[in-house]
């Protein structure tokens, strides 16, 4: 039987197919409704979008699929849930994030969205739903510590309570660090040289903007794969990709339709030729923005090396010159991912937020 209260109606979310599509409205309303709830639970504004950086994600579904529904409260918009399908065969996962009016957060909406999830979750033969909840740096109170035995969350706080009491377990946390990108860089120079002599001649650094030049397409794309394997994810699951060419230029072909600037530092090994670390930088149209990390990865076998001291370092300092406006660079890592974290924290990265992971598994 549908928990859903009279008052509360739910409908599909339409995608318009452009920025100037007349239907844009309830994807204007996804932005802003998003951006409202990171602000009030980071207690920053670091994590903003635009609709155009927002669209083509939702456009093209070659390799996710996207889902939205929007719950209204007397013909206002009163929570949003957003779906993402991993379209591999045979996946299992499905990723979900619940948007709720600060000012409406209750039984009535967070059910009526989760109900959503799970049928959708059923109907598509997930077995697996996951989301992610923000939470501010100078929380008190008391914590919630997940089994990896890394980084707490406020135990009080309202959507740990709701996840909790329907059946989601607590997994893991990240810690969002930033680092001001105006100030005093020669840390990050010193920490690259020395990272440069200590790998010594095997590996050769690399650096480009999106889109991603032919003769790294196929290397990239291997270590694209290892994001799902060779990164710290506690008792979430991730699905294996299969990356070739053709979907690494998908991707830069969606970030760039979304106005991104985006700049690579890799690391290739030349005894094999393979690409073996690499760090991503991507900002939106506003240089004036934050800019985000978004993949950083040294591949298992070629860990000890720091290579992901070269990687973050040298792109840092390239990006100082490529979007000299951006204050700041935002970074999630797991607290677990030692590290990442210690390479982060030598360099003057802070702790800006923490975000918590859920897991559920249907019946």
């Amino acid at each position: 039987m549908s928990r859903t209260p009279p008052t509360l109606t739910v409908r599909p979310l339409v995608v318009p197919r452009s920025g100037d599509d007349p239907r844009r409205g309830d994807m204007d309303e996804l932005v802003r409704l998003g951006n409202a709830v990171n602000r009030h639970d980071a207690g920053h504004p670091f994590f903003d979008q635009t609709v155009e950086e927002v669209l083509p994600g939702w456009q093209d579904e070659t390799d996710h699929t996207h889902l939205g529904f929007i719950v209204e409260h007397d013909r206002s918009v009163a929570g949003i849930a957003t779906l993402v399908l991993p379209n591999e065969p045979g996946a299992s996962t499905l990723e979900f994030e619940l948007m709720v009016e600060p000012a409406l957060r209750g039984e009535d909406v967070w059910n009526t969205l989760l109900d959503v999830v799970e049928k959708a979750a059923r109907e598509h033969q997930r077995s697996v739903i996951q989301t992610w909840t923000l939470h501010r740096r100078d929380a008190v109170g008391e914590t919630l510590t997940p089994p990896t035995g890394y980084g707490a969350i406020p135990s009080d706080d309202p959507h740990a309570l709701f996840l909790s009491a329907h059946g989601f377990a607590f997994e893991q946390v990240e810690r969002n660090s930033t680092l001001d990108l105006h100030g005093d860089l020669t840390s990050v120079a010193d920490a690259l040289q020395e990272a440069i002599a200590f790998a010594g001649p095997d590996y050769r650094l690399l650096t480009w903007a999106a889109p991603t030049p032919p003769e790294y397409a196929d290397g990239f794309a291997y270590t694209l794969s290892r994001m799902a394997t060779d990164v710290p994810s506690g008792g979430m699951v991730w699905e294996e990709e299969t990356w070739d060419a053709a979907r690494v230029a998908r991707r830069d072909g969606r970030l760039l339709a979304a106005g991104n600037t985006m700049s690579v530092a890799a690391v290739s090994h030349a005894p094999t030729g393979r690409i073996v670390a690499f760090n991503e930088l991507m900002i939106g149209a506003d240089h004036s923005g934050t800019t985000h990390q978004w993949g950083t990865l040294v591949v298992k076998e070629h860990r000890g090396h720091r290579l992901g001291t070269i990687v973050k370092c040298a792109n840092l300092l390239r990006w100082h010159d490529l979007v000299p406006e951006s204050p700041r660079v935002s970074t999630f890592n797991a607290e677990e991912n030692r590290p990442m974290l210690d390479i982060n924290e030598a360099i003057g990265f802070a702790p800006a937020s923490y975000a918590g992971a859920w897991k559920k598994v249907l019946s």
